[in-house]
């Protein structure tokens, strides 16, 4: 938890500390709640109970994503019991954050994440920001990223396109990971048609047909995918897509988020959501882009538990 001083100062930061609006936004953006959903998708395996644990859109900088409050959240989260824990993406802060924050470096918020542990691993995908976070990267794209190369490191496997089979209690299930869809802005010479229509057609690494190639059984399939974008397109053969990168809206008033990052806009901003006996569930996140604050979508730790609850 941030201690009152530095409350204090991320307060004073943003300039925000004279209103109480303003105050209750900027105090929303530390207090992470833990958010449990209990579901059995269509065709799960009997027997196989699985409990996962959820970390999205970290956005690392201080004072609002300090090194200390990863490695807070790191023992929160190792505290829950998950037999694995899924990072999706966006470990960076985003460029506009960057006036309202300090850089924390890639090998020092790493070594905290670095300190989850679970049985059967931590796996992760990179998300939008960690792709655009080098001009490097842009130019050239392609990775390998900081942020990749910072959680591989220490020890943490990030898949781009890549499924792995795992095993609990004698039931075999798979955790897939999409390459991030969002990863590189519109080429120079695209860039005044990107204008023109006001698109945001950013180009992707993702290969959602490559990635569900290398499932080899008819065990369960879990899919991690920073942007919910994909999810129209993710088969019945998936039990359960997993993505983060809207921050549920990051403001919220009355349920209603003025502002979402995708081409769907609200369909996906936050939640379990249902759609043609297919399942998602979209975290709200840990940390800010763009302000830091937050208002009515507090952030959050997400626990899956599949397997112990009603068919959806």
């Amino acid at each position: 938890m941030i201690s009152r001083r530095d409350l204090l100062k991320a307060m004073a930061t943003f300039g925000f500390g004279t209103t109480a609006f303003g105050g209750y936004a900027v105090a929303e953006t530390f207090r992470q709640n833990v958010t449990s959903y209990a579901l059995t998708p269509p065709g799960w395996t009997p027997g196989l109970r699985l409990r996962l644990a959820i970390l999205a859109d970290m956005h690392v900088c201080e004072p609002w994503m300090s090194v200390e409050r990863i490695d807070s959240i790191a023992a929160q989260t190792n505290a829950l019991g998950a037999d694995a824990i899924l990072l999706l993406g966006d470990y960076v802060v985003s460029q506009r954050m960057q006036k309202f924050s300090n850089p924390v470096s890639a090998g020092r918020w790493a070594t905290s994440l670095g300190k989850l542990k679970a049985p059967l691993g931590v796996h992760a995908v990179l998300g939008n920001h960690d792709w655009w976070d080098e001009l490097e990267v842009q130019l050239r794209r392609a990775g390998p990223t900081r942020a990749g190369l910072a959680l591989e490191a220490v020890g943490i496997p990030v898949y781009e396109n890549k499924a792995i089979r795992l095993t609990k209690d004698g039931h075999p299930f798979w955790i897939a990971g999409l390459g991030d869809q969002w990863a590189f802005w519109p080429k120079p010479e695209d860039y005044k048609e990107f204008v023109k229509h006001g698109k945001k057609d950013y180009a992707g690494v993702d290969d959602l047909d490559g990635t569900m190639r290398q499932v080899s059984d008819d065990a369960p399939v879990i899919l991690m995918a920073h942007e919910p974008d994909i999810f129209p397109e993710v088969p019945k053969r998936v039990a359960l897509t997993l993505s983060g990168h809207t921050h549920g809206g990051q403001v919220r008033i009355f349920g209603y988020a003025p502002v979402v990052p995708s081409r769907y806009k609200s369909r996906y901003v936050y939640g379990h959501i249902v759609e043609d006996d297919r399942n998602l569930i979209v975290s709200g996140g840990l940390g800010v882009s763009g302000f830091p604050i937050r208002f009515g979508s507090p952030p959050e730790i997400v626990v899956v538990d599949l397997g112990g609850g009603g068919e959806v």
